[in-house]
């Protein structure tokens, strides 16, 4: 099954083609300024019954050297079929669209990327026929960005490295580096990214922590990730309310049993009746309360307990 990190590290380039410009820079590819991109079919199948499909594919116009094609792969561990099934969509596509064909492969550790990146030829040891070379962005070489004014320089790449990042040891600065760069971006822009990276971290601890950062420095926009925090802070406040309203309950119950009973109440044992927040301690109060002769032996056991 196909994972959320797996999904944010190739999606963020649907939704921002431009972004692998300034990639391009810094994974040190000389390429002419792009002049558009445009998102392509994924679908690989042929007519034989062997479905393929690539994750992210995309048509990249230069203003000078023309278009080409820009496959990314989210690669979240070793796979070693992808041996096979990488140079397939390299010679595929380039027979299909007659263009030339660039690899990108997006990775969160380092023994993913340092495999990644290995070239993969087909033929003869002494005479490679066809050579697949990746392109690979990762850990290892994607910045880490904990200063605020860089990160607002390009958002959209600075989340890209924040979920390159993920496994960091300072993902909690970069966390909070992005939370606070993202304050005072567009909606249009905040809403997508910060979906991104709540992706891209998974089931990582840091993804609470990015919950909360969401909920604290970016609460005033809406989004599907802010408002399900939202809504797990109403369930919460709910759960709570309930908890204490039936703890109220019990203890008002309790004091008109006593009262009920004709015996006296000291200020004492009110006061801790009704600040008791404790359901079940209550109800065994509330049992002792038809008993007792005097208010205060309802903790009598609870007392003993404490000696």
């Amino acid at each position: 099954m196909v994972s959320a990190p797996h999904e944010a590290m190739h999606r963020i380039f649907q939704e921002y083609p431009g972004l692998f410009s300034q990639l391009s820079d810094v994974l040190g590819l000389q390429l002419p300024p792009l002049v558009s991109a445009e998102l392509l079919t994924v679908d690989l199948t042929e007519n034989e019954p062997l479905e393929r499909r690539v994750d992210t594919l995309l048509r990249i116009r230069t203003e000078n050297d023309g278009p080409f094609l820009l496959v990314v792969e989210a690669q979240g561990k070793k796979d070693p079929g992808k041996t096979a099934s990488w140079p397939y969509y390299v010679t595929y596509l380039n027979n299909r669209y007659r263009l030339p064909v660039l690899l990108l492969v997006i990775c969160q550790d380092h023994a993913t990327a340092a495999w990644a990146a290995r070239p993969l030829t087909i033929g003869l040891p002494q005479w490679p026929t066809v050579t697949t070379r990746p392109l690979v962005a990762g850990p290892h070489n994607m910045p880490v960005i904990t200063n605020v004014a860089e990160a607002r320089k390009d958002l959209v790449l600075a989340t890209l490295s924040a979920i390159t990042h993920a496994d960091n040891p300072d993902v909690d600065a970069i966390l909070k580096t992005m939370s606070v760069a993202l304050r005072d971006a567009p909606e249009s822009l905040v809403e997508p990214l910060v979906e991104f990276i709540a992706q891209g971290l998974g089931n990582r601890p840091a993804a609470q922590q990015w919950r909360n950062l969401v909920a604290v420095d970016l609460s005033f926009y809406t989004s599907p990730l802010s408002e399900e925090i939202r809504d797990e802070g109403r369930a919460e406040g709910r759960a709570e309310g309930r908890e204490k309203g039936h703890a109220e309950g019990q203890a008002e119950a309790l004091l008109l049993i006593l009262e009920a009973r004709g015996i006296g109440i000291t200020d004492a044992t009110r006061e801790r009746i009704s600040a008791c927040g404790d359901p079940d301690l209550l109800r065994r109060w509330l049992v002792r309360a038809a008993f007792v002769a005097a208010s205060d032996e309802i903790f009598d056991e609870e007392t003993s307990a404490d000696r």
